[in-house]
């Protein structure tokens, strides 16, 4: 509040000057405010969150409590378009952002994020050690607390071991023709897979009679007809959770999911149990998809939103996602805890350039309704 207080001027010239420093006085605090350099008071946070809402509010909570006086506003995605409702609403607040901090369930749309200028560089308390592939170079997210993208077979429908699937590509072999589920690959981490799977397909696909409708003229299959044989062989439903659940039901022999859809079936007493696919030579190995976690650039409130961010890349925060109900699997070097959803075996993890990825989604969002047309 400017205080006005009450003398005798000395002289005209001395009133005159005093005019002229209280003009320059309203003129410098009006550009403060329409530049932006007068901040917002730092006792809220807002956060968009596509990170499930049971995993995500207790940590939260638990951050209002160890920052008394900084309440969490929290936004989660819609179930029916899952990430990318709230990417899109980050981008149409491009100009004026309402979000502080996104916690995203996974990387691909993150990364376009990233590549529009519209997550804040900084430097994360995390160690020197952190893998490569789950940090951005120049700083703008951090991936913590990974999913594996695994198979869930139903043992009764199954009883056979040595018929189970072993690989995420026999979505498209004709014998698992309406027996195998897949999520709508539009979509959440299924879409993340979708698009490494895209750009890496030079890499991955299998040689010509292994899987698929025909054969390629280079002795390999592309893509275009791997996906097209997904499309006519497997069944797809609106998520990972649904296709988890008809395994369990004994509705599908088996499906591709994540984890920690996979572990609550598991858990529940189904006649189920995970497959971690493409570990034998010259697979790609289980894809892992970790949690990312972004500050907005411009965000409205920096210094809590920075607060925020840095309690939830944190250790103690990546060990509850690991011992909660998603059975996450750690990032953070010597990691205490471990995923129940761990085999007894190691798990190879699949070398992948998410980037990469990211940069053919905009042409892959555009060809995959078109496949999957009839999916809900």
């Amino acid at each position: 509040m400017i205080k006005e207080f009450q003398h005798r001027p000395r002289s005209g010239a001395t009133r005159g000057g005093e005019r002229l420093l209280v003009g320059v006085g309203f003129a410098l605090v009006f550009a403060m405010l329409v530049g932006g350099c007068i901040r917002r008071a730092e006792n809220q946070v807002t956060i968009y969150a596509a990170a499930d809402r049971e995993f995500a509010s207790p940590i939260l909570d638990g951050f209002e409590r160890q920052n008394a006086g900084v309440e969490v506003l929290r936004q989660f995605d819609v179930e029916a378009s899952k990430t990318l409702g709230l990417v899109s609403r980050i981008e149409g607040e491009a100009s004026q952002p309402k979000c502080d901090c996104f916690w995203n369930n996974e990387i691909l749309h993150t990364l376009r994020l990233q590549k529009q200028g519209l997550l804040q560089a900084r430097k994360w308390k995390i160690p020197d050690a952190w893998p490569k592939s789950f940090r951005a170079a120049d700083g703008s997210w951090v991936g913590i607390a990974a999913r594996g993208r695994v198979l869930l077979v139903n043992k009764t429908k199954l009883p056979d071991r040595e018929a189970w699937p072993s690989s995420v590509l026999e979505l498209a072999d004709p014998k698992w023709k309406s027996r195998c589920g897949i999520a709508y690959p539009m979509y959440g981490t299924t879409a993340t897979h979708m698009a490494v799977l895209a750009s890496h397909a030079s890499k991955i696909l299998p040689p010509v009679g292994v899987v698929g409708p025909e054969k390629s003229t280079s002795g390999v299959w592309s893509w275009e007809q791997w996906i097209a044989g997904v499309r006519d062989n497997a069944v797809v439903l609106a998520g990972n959770k649904q296709v988890a659940i008809a395994v369990g039901q004994g509705d599908l022999d088996w499906c591709l999911t994540d984890t920690d859809d996979a572990i609550g079936e598991v858990e529940s007493g189904k006649p189920v149990e995970i497959v971690f696919p493409d570990q034998g030579a010259g697979g790609i190995g289980t894809l892992f998809i970790p949690n990312t976690i972004a500050v907005i650039n411009r965000a409205p409130h920096p210094v809590a939103a920075g607060l925020l961010a840095d309690h939830l890349v944190s250790e103690t925060v990546e060990g509850r996602l690991v011992m909660g109900n998603g059975a996450h699997f750690p990032l953070w070097p010597d990691a205490k805890e471990q995923s129940r959803a761990s085999p007894n075996a190691p798990v190879r993890w699949a070398e992948v350039d998410f980037q990469l990825a990211a940069d053919g989604w905009e042409s892959l969002s555009v060809e995959l309704p078109k496949i999957f047309s009839s999916a809900p």
